[in-house]
């Protein structure tokens, strides 16, 4: 866990730091999950990416955790969110 402070903090930081405070240690792709929410955001609106983000990660948890269940799980939302405008 980073415990840096000032603008040379990032958003794998403040993962780090979340996790840590939450006690958990998942397995996660940062940039998979960032390019999910930009579909979504650009796709439906930009109040859906994070109660998007939320759900993906309930499903995945419930799949069994793993980074492939988050994978596939973020993968099905992409493409309903490339069909939403359709």
């Amino acid at each position: 866990m980073s415990t840096s402070t000032g603008p040379e903090r990032s958003l794998a930081d403040w993962g780090d730091v979340v996790c840590a405070t939450l006690g958990i240690e998942p397995d996660y792709d940062l940039h998979a999950i960032l390019d999910t929410a930009r579909d979504v955001a650009h796709a439906v609106e930009r109040p859906a990416a994070p109660l998007t983000a939320f759900l993906v990660g309930f499903a995945a948890a419930q799949a069994g955790g793993t980074a492939e269940d988050l994978d596939q799980a973020l993968d099905r939302v992409t493409v309903l969110a490339q069909e939403w405008t359709a």
